[in-house]
């Protein structure tokens, strides 16, 4: 048992939070109306907001920890600082635009003990309207790689070749092992999550759990998604703010993901994929825009132009680089080091 454990402390839940103060709110209301008898803390990092004072915010939730940044980490690298400092048997990871509706992390906790440490969760996720969100997919490979951008996932999908959303699309309603499960919702044991070094912060923005759960898997753990219990995402964070700056972040995390997993032929037939997906999308998305007047098809078509001459500098070349360090070693000591303004109330 490491330094950071301490007794009597079930689940330490992570929220990662920049300038979404509202949602964040909504989110912390309902966490704390909903979850009962189960022990947790509640660690917040501030991503250097900017549009308002988050103690104000946590002022009104019992014994919140909040890490406070001095610049934008991004989200695998803020979700590291809490890990370092949490001190539950299993980590939270949740998005600030969740909403509870029932006490999901007491079914996810009991789920979890039944099993063993060296498993991950993710539960149900809906949208405001009750619809189910895709939330379970499989890893990226050469064959969903090319037909997710040459749209044959549309033609089939029911099948596991051609769509990495197929189990969502049999339609999930039992408890199923999985392959990634995506982090607005991501429950795993402390221990594990220690031994794999967290998230790789090289992933600033998107990807960050697909390579987490890549590497959980290749280390023997299994991930399940469970559909017992459910959250509304409402998928409202800041990322939607920016459309522009949003999408050129999701093509330099895919980029970055076949960087880092795939090698000779196969990286360079997923990198041509991609961006001849993206040189499909352009008319298309032109032309809807046109059709149905909507701005945000149209920035999705500009920001495609845009990102068809953008490439990001491969940070995995190195094989030195590829060693992950630790969360312990990256943050030994994170309250002294004054990364934690400490409780909050």
């Amino acid at each position: 048992m490491d330094r950071h454990l301490h007794k009597g402390v079930d689940v330490s839940v992570i929220i990662v939070n920049h300038n979404n103060f509202k949602l964040l709110e909504k989110c912390l209301s309902t966490l704390f109306e909903f979850t009962k008898d189960v022990s947790f803390e509640l660690i917040i990092v501030d991503n250097n907001s900017t549009a308002g004072d988050i103690g104000t915010v946590l002022s009104q939730f019992e014994k919140t920890i909040l890490i406070r940044n001095e610049l934008n980490r991004g989200f695998g690298a803020a979700n590291n600082q809490a890990l370092a400092i949490s001190r539950g048997k299993y980590i939270l990871f949740l998005n600030n635009d969740t909403v509870f509706f029932e006490n999901s992390i007491r079914k996810v906790l009991n789920f979890a003990e039944e099993k063993d440490d060296h498993i991950a969760v993710g539960c149900k996720l809906l949208n405001p309207d009750g619809s189910i969100q895709f939330s379970v997919y499989d890893f990226p490979t050469l064959n969903n790689v090319v037909t997710s951008n040459s749209f044959l996932y549309l033609l089939f999908p029911k099948s596991r070749f051609f769509n990495k959303y197929y189990q969502m699309n049999r339609g999930l309603n039992q408890t199923t092992e999985v392959e990634v499960v995506i982090g607005a919702f991501l429950f795993a044991a402390r221990s594990e999550l220690i031994n794999i070094g967290g998230f790789d912060e090289r992933f600033t923005f998107y990807n960050e759990e697909t390579d987490l759960c890549y590497r959980y898997r290749k280390r023997g753990g299994n991930i399940y998604y469970l559909p017992d219990t459910a959250i509304i995402h409402l998928k409202g964070g800041t990322a939607n703010n920016n459309l522009f700056r949003r999408y050129r972040n999701e093509s330099v995390a895919t980029i970055k993901y076949y960087q880092k997993h795939f090698k000779g032929v196969k990286f360079s037939l997923a990198v041509f994929a991609h961006y001849l997906g993206m040189l499909i999308r352009i008319p298309i998305f032109f032309l809807f825009a046109l059709v149905r007047l909507d701005k945000r098809i149209l920035i999705r078509a500009m920001s495609n132009l845009e990102n068809l001459f953008y490439y990001p500098s491969n940070q995995f070349k190195n094989e030195m680089n590829r060693q992950e360090l630790g969360i312990l070693e990256k943050y030994p000591d994170a309250f002294s080091n004054g990364l934690s303004t400490g409780y909050q109330n």
